[in-house]
């Protein structure tokens, strides 16, 4: 447990870490590329390191030094055995990796922590076995562990709707170009975290794959194509952004955030918008973005999250700081995340003295003085990293397990601590 002391002024400079995002795609694309490539400033976390291994027992050769490591392709195991593959909590490592094994012959294991073994996966299998992949599931429930006859993928069109994750899209688009034909991937309904399907595309793009995406949700990937290795820089991680900017919005202070880019397709570089709707100032220089605090509105404000969940639990910090009642709607599938995030928010905010109302697609949030408390982390390093910077403005915060942080920002706790 770690006890939070409040911060009366702030105006201070941090640094991001690497984008998990980011280097979790990158990797996955490197691993299939021609030739050697090196990627610079990645995430070194529990989760990045999680992936890395699996990838070395795929064949992949990485090597690291500090924040840059060398992927090589792998070498293929054909042949081999049925394989476990262990992975944490790591969501996105399970569906990239789907994409991955897809491509190898020989059948492999895909599972991980009691959590992860709770996240759904069935839309992603039944997307594979239109192209030609068995997989299987305990009982057929579509958790892992997941059980994946690779062997390849054939050309054909796929049809997602309402899917609870954007990653399906990103693990069927990175492993598409190998298939035997072209694939065509068709999204209808609601899909959460859109702007990171832009990301894999700028990604793939930046290692030499085209995808074809029209205004409609459809995006076409030839066969024939192939990544190439290339020297490829981590951009800074903008979730980890988020609260370093929701201190500068509850001091009413001023924050400089270094390493990051001003153009990234990371969907939650959104949230400084939210922030300057809700009295903030942002400037954006290059490489660095500034918040200045302000006067936050009152009375009611709706807020439909379905683009950036990941930013739910900064922006309810500032929601039970914020004279008003707030609605956060259109992200049903935080319930599928690290842990059940509306539940989770909902029960530590009440802790802190603020009326929160679980709803199913979302929070409720009557905003006032919050105090400190103990707050359970669910083990997830976003509640425990919202909770800690809502403790800059109320004393006494306790955050417990405040390791869980190292998933994601394993630098966290001296960030926070830098401040003053």
């Amino acid at each position: 447990m770690i006890a939070v002391k409040p911060l009366v002024h702030l105006d201070a400079v941090v640094s991001l870490p690497g984008s998990k995002s980011l280097t979790q795609r990158a990797m996955a694309i490197a691993s299939l590329a021609q030739g050697e490539s090196r990627l610079r400033n990645i995430l070194v976390a529990d989760d990045t390191m999680i992936f890395a291994e699996v990838l070395r027992k795929l064949g992949v050769e990485i090597r690291q030094s500090g924040a840059d490591i060398t992927i090589q392709k792998a070498g293929g195991l054909a042949g081999q055995a049925v394989r476990e593959m262990h992975l944490g909590n790591n969501g996105t490592a399970l569906r990239l990796l789907a994409g991955l094994v897809s491509l190898q012959k020989g059948a492999f294991v895909l599972t991980g922590d009691k959590r992860l073994c709770e996240r759904p996966l069935q839309p992603l299998l039944d997307a594979l076995a239109v192209l030609g992949v068995t997989s299987h599931t305990a009982g057929g429930r579509g958790y892992p562990p997941v059980t994946i006859a690779g062997g390849g993928l054939r050309g054909g069109t796929v049809v997602l709707r309402d899917i609870g994750s954007s990653q399906y899209v990103s693990s069927l688009l990175i492993a598409a170009p190998y298939a035997a034909g072209a694939i065509t991937i068709v999204l209808e309904g609601r899909i959460p975290s859109l702007p990171y399907i832009a990301l894999t595309i700028e990604t793939m793009d930046a290692f030499g794959v085209k995808v074809a995406s029209t205004g409609d949700h459809r995006y076409s990937v030839k066969s024939g194509q192939s990544y190439r290795g290339r020297d490829f820089t981590i951009e800074g991680d903008a979730s980890s952004a988020s609260y370093f900017f929701l201190a500068a919005a509850l001091l009413q202070g001023r924050m400089r955030v270094e390493n990051i880019n001003l153009e990234t397709r990371q969907g939650d570089i959104g949230f400084l918008a939210l922030l300057e709707s809700l009295g903030c100032t942002v400037r954006r220089e290059n490489h660095v973005i500034e918040v200045l605090g302000g006067k936050m509105p009152t009375g009611e404000m709706v807020f439909d999250m379905a683009a950036m969940p990941d930013i739910v639990p900064s922006l309810a910090m500032l929601c039970a700081a914020r004279p008003g009642r707030s609605v956060i709607r259109n992200v049903a599938h935080l319930r599928l995340k690290e842990s059940d995030r509306i539940a989770a928010l909902s029960a530590e905010l009440r802790k802190t003295g603020i009326a929160a109302e679980e709803r199913p697609d979302g929070l409720i949030i009557e905003g006032g003085t919050p105090r400190g408390t103990r707050i359970k982390t669910y083990d997830d390093h976003r509640i425990a990293m919202s909770f800690a910077i809502l403790g800059l403005i109320a004393p006494g915060m306790e955050i417990e397990d405040e390791a869980c942080v190292g998933k994601s920002f394993p630098g966290f706790w001296k960030a926070l601590e830098g401040l003053r």
